[in-house]
């Protein structure tokens, strides 16, 4: 299914591991394409130590006050303020930068960048540059916005925001120590900067981003009522989790690897809509959509029920359409069986509905990060295998990839006295080290993707325009354009007779795209005719520009080898299996 986040400013951004998304499926049959093109980082110099120099909100005046207002979610009133310190100073880098900023967060990303073209029409500063870059991420245009941020950072200026920037990057590309290395560095620059600090607190153990989440819901800061929601919801997870005697979710089969067969599933007694998974919950089987879109496991409230999950916290799931979000719950799967492996102590999110947009539930691949992912469609069997050890790498053991909030915890909790209960203040083992992106030598040859959180943004060629970014998407029945993406080759008009249907709803506008050529990974296929719909709540989520999804019509023609932990895809086409 099309997949995104709620809480995708803290998974994307902090890099934590959110327990809820978005789920929505397209109601439609078209056949779809295929391309490759490759995003890498430059890697900038390392750092010179100085002092920062970035605006402080105890300055006095419209600066001061901007930056106040900006920071505690203000954001017209911060752009008041900006916009009259640009009548004071006309070239003040520091107002045009937070007018970008402003319009960035209240997602007006085409008045970002013409603002940014004014700027740099008469500026060359590096907080210009800086902020510019954060414009052309937003824009999808990740190595333009890396080399804004990798010239800044090697002037050895001052500018935190270079180095979160560079952080965003690079855990795009999971490159995750290099990531952390350029948070810590922005944040010893502008520890009061929010998205920097947003971001910082994925280095930091459960019981301290606890405290944090708790300081930052009690006091002002710039997040929508969402978020804030969202966040308290996820805090009350975390207490919840911290208070169980139990391990956290964890492998307990003596098996590493498995293979299981993909269970067809059927719109009517001919047209196969995608394939699913076995999954047994608690011992209770169920046909879960296994969905590259999709995060973890949601499933509706029946199944929940006969498997005897039960509520620990209330959530919403929410994804395209126009009826708002949905009420769900997370509950813990004391067991859950894939094949040959089993876990226990696992999070599940329940929808409280009859059905996950007309599926029983989802399990998306992210689950299985730990291992080597195999989608065989031709054959239909999905094997999972270990990854590739990186070079002096000791053994680890593979875990369901739904909370690594509770790994920095897992020796307190296993060493628990059984006749007390949890400490909660006692958590605060160390966190696993992180790595850089390991490209083994039979991997090679494989796509170098962008992860965003559980979302795979495979970089698609689109006739001759720069390469866009499109979400792998198994769930979702086609391949699928931005109209605005489109327009760049073809020609895009109204469709009354297609329909996207998601959680939230139907779409109120749907297009049709005329024949473009699709190129990713080592193929390339022609399309005839593609649908559209706008992608921008899924952009403004993901946090970059997403111009399509590639959907199961395609994709069912291929063997998708996903490596989740160094965000890489092997997509191989047999063209003797299908004449």
């Amino acid at each position: 299914m099309f997949a995104y986040e709620t809480m995708a400013a803290f998974e994307a951004l902090a890099g934590l591991p959110m327990f809820h998304g978005f789920h929505c499926a397209l109601i439609l049959a078209l056949i779809s394409a295929l391309c490759f093109a490759q995003t890498s980082a430059n890697q900038p110099t390392s750092p010179q130590p100085a002092t920062s120099s970035t605006p402080s909100t105890s300055l006095s005046g419209s600066l001061g006050e901007a930056i106040a207002l900006y920071r505690k979610g203000d954001f017209d009133g911060a752009l008041g303020r900006y916009q009259a310190l640009l009548q004071e100073r006309p070239k003040s880098p520091d107002a045009y930068a937070g007018i970008m900023r402003v319009y960035l967060k209240q997602k007006k990303v085409d008045q970002a960048a013409k603002t940014a073209e004014q700027a740099l029409a008469l500026i060359d500063a590096p907080r210009i540059h800086v902020a510019y870059g954060e414009v052309l991420f937003r824009q999808g245009k990740i190595d333009e916005a890396d080399g804004e941020w990798v010239r800044v950072a090697n002037t050895g200026y001052p500018e935190a925001r270079a180095y979160l920037g560079l952080a965003r990057v690079y855990r795009a590309i999971a490159m995750y120590k290099s990531a952390e290395r350029m948070i810590k560095k922005a944040h010893e620059l502008d520890p009061e900067d929010p998205e920097i600090e947003e971001r910082w607190i994925g280095t930091l153990t459960r019981a301290e981003r606890m405290k944090y989440l708790e300081a930052a819901l009690a006091g002002e800061n710039n997040w929508d009522a969402e978020r804030r929601e969202d966040t308290a919801s996820y805090l009350e997870y975390l207490k919840e989790r911290a208070k169980r005697k139990t391990h956290p979710c964890r492998l307990v089969s003596k098996v590493s690897a498995t293979e299981a067969p993909l269970v067809r599933l059927l719109s009517d007694p001919i047209h196969l809509r995608g394939y699913g998974l076995t999954v047994s919950l608690n011992g209770h089987k169920s046909s879960l959509m296994l969905d590259t879109g999709a995060s973890g496991i949601v499933v509706r409230r029946g199944i929940a029920e006969k498997a005897g999950i039960s509520k620990l916290v209330e959530t919403k799931i929410g994804g395209i359409g126009d009826k708002g979000r949905k009420s769900a719950y997370v509950g813990i799967a004391d067991s859950i069986r894939v094949g040959n492996l089993e876990f226990e102590n696992c999070p599940v999110e329940v929808m409280e509905s009859r059905s996950v947009v007309e599926e029983d539930g989802l399990i998306g691949t992210d689950v299985f990060d730990d291992f080597l992912v195999d989608i065989d469609f031709p054959n239909e069997k999905l094997k999972l295998s270990e990854l590739p050890k990186r070079p002096g790498e000791a053994e680890s053991k593979p875990a369901l990839k739904e909370e690594d909030d509770d790994s920095d915890d897992e020796e307190t909790a296993e060493s628990s006295d059984e006749s007390k209960a949890p400490d909660t203040k006692n958590t605060s083992a160390p966190r696993p080290e992180p790595h850089d992106r390991y490209i083994a030598p039979e991997m090679q040859s494989y796509t170098r993707v962008l992860r965003f959180g559980h979302q795979l943004l495979v970089p698609t060629k689109i006739g001759d325009v720069p390469t866009k970014l499109f979400i792998l998407d198994t769930g979702a029945v086609s391949n699928s354009i931005s109209p605005a993406a489109a327009r760049e080759v073809t020609k895009v008009h109204g469709d009354s007779n297609m329909t996207v249907k998601g959680i939230s709803g139907t779409m109120d506008k749907v297009y049709s795209a005329n024949k473009a050529v699709l190129q990713f990974g080592h193929l390339r296929q022609e399309n005839q005719d593609m649908i559209g719909f706008d992608t921008t709540a899924i952009s403004d989520n993901v946090g970059t520009e997403v111009s399509g999804f590639l959907g199961f019509t395609m994709l069912r023609f291929l063997d998708i080898k996903i490596d989740y932990r160094d965000a890489l895809v092997d997509f191989s086409y047999d063209p003797k299996r299908w004449h």
